[in-house]
């Protein structure tokens, strides 16, 4: 059964008070499309059931609720998955009693499962330089080699990602008008929207710099296309051709095939902690809005944790 065939076993009242509330939710909170679909996924999922259990979604309690939970547990979805669904039914819930569409909010008493804590993947720096040598005009071992378009542009990408720590999103998203070479910083939006400033190193600049005024200009052909990151058809390079091009990458390298982009992101905070910078800084470079989120990355530099102890400690 396919998912149209299946939303329509649920009532027009509640498909469009899931819908309404997925509209609002994008406009007030201006979330990624990945983000709104992944909450009207679970919503409409939840509303099924509450339907096979003749529940009035706007009425459900919290032991209703958690019996819904256990079913998800039951069915042995992972805990990041149940986690994220409560997630969605808390702010659906939130929005149904402030719109007065609900006199109460089962939601906000139930506690999701404890996630097991898992340290962030980084890229050690040999293998770094295994990556960054692929599309290079040098390879690992110095020799020059003949570079294509989509070298010269994937070398500016992964240059680009490890210098600034930004999400794929980001970089896929980046305009021309956002790469300030003289200033040597990148503007780039993160989640909601928010704004913010990265310095970039040399390197990297020269990459995007060479991307720029070579390959991007054969890639683009008679288009016009206002994002920095171009295919080879002269559109917007999206996200999935972005990691289609990091898997390719990284067999190229003869590397882990679990890397992803992201652990560039994790690399670049990482290696900045290791080298001395203060987590509030790595904060406002990686857009976290809160510090927690970055402190994750303490737990990754134990060679610095142990040059600060012996720095500051008076007996050490």
């Amino acid at each position: 059964m396919t998912e149209s065939e299946d939303i329509c076993q649920l009532s027009a009242e509640v498909t469009d008070t899931v819908e309404t509330f997925c509209y609002e939710f994008k406009s007030e909170r201006n979330v990624s499309a990945h983000t709104l679909r992944a909450y009207r996924s679970d919503l409409l999922d939840y509303a099924r059931w509450c339907a096979r259990e003749e529940l009035d979604i706007t009425k459900v309690t919290h032991r209703q609720m958690r019996r819904y939970l256990s079913m998800l547990d039951e069915a042995q979805y992972q805990r990041s998955t149940i986690n994220r669904k409560l997630s969605a039914l808390r702010t659906f819930y939130q929005w149904l009693c402030v719109t007065g569409r609900s006199e109460c909010d089962p939601a906000t008493v139930l506690q999701g499962p404890k996630q097991p804590k898992s340290l962030p993947h980084v890229v050690q720096p040999q293998d770094m330089v295994k990556l960054l040598s692929v599309h290079a005009a040098v390879d690992v071992n110095g020799n020059p080699r003949q570079q294509t378009l989509n070298d010269v542009r994937d070398q500016a990408l992964l240059e680009f990602l490890y210098a600034c720590g930004a999400r794929i999103s980001e970089a896929s998203s980046l305009l021309v008008s956002n790469v300030d070479f003289a200033a040597a910083q990148v503007k780039v939006f993160g989640k909601g929207s928010k704004e913010r400033i990265i310095p970039l190193h040399d390197l990297a600049l020269s990459s995007m710099r060479i991307y720029l005024r070579t390959a991007r200009t054969q890639l683009l052909g008679n288009h016009h296309c206002e994002y920095f990151f171009v295919s080879s058809r002269g559109n917007r390079m999206g996200t999935d051709a972005m990691r289609k091009m990091f898997k390719a990458t990284v067999a190229q390298a003869g590397l882990d095939n679990r890397l992803t982009p992201h652990d560039m992101r994790h690399t670049f905070a990482t290696d900045l902690l290791e080298g001395g910078a203060d987590l509030r800084s790595v904060q406002e470079m990686l857009g976290h809005a809160n510090l927690s989120t970055t402190q994750v990355y303490t737990h990754l530099s134990p060679a610095h944790l142990q040059e600060v102890h012996a720095q500051a400690h008076p007996r050490a």
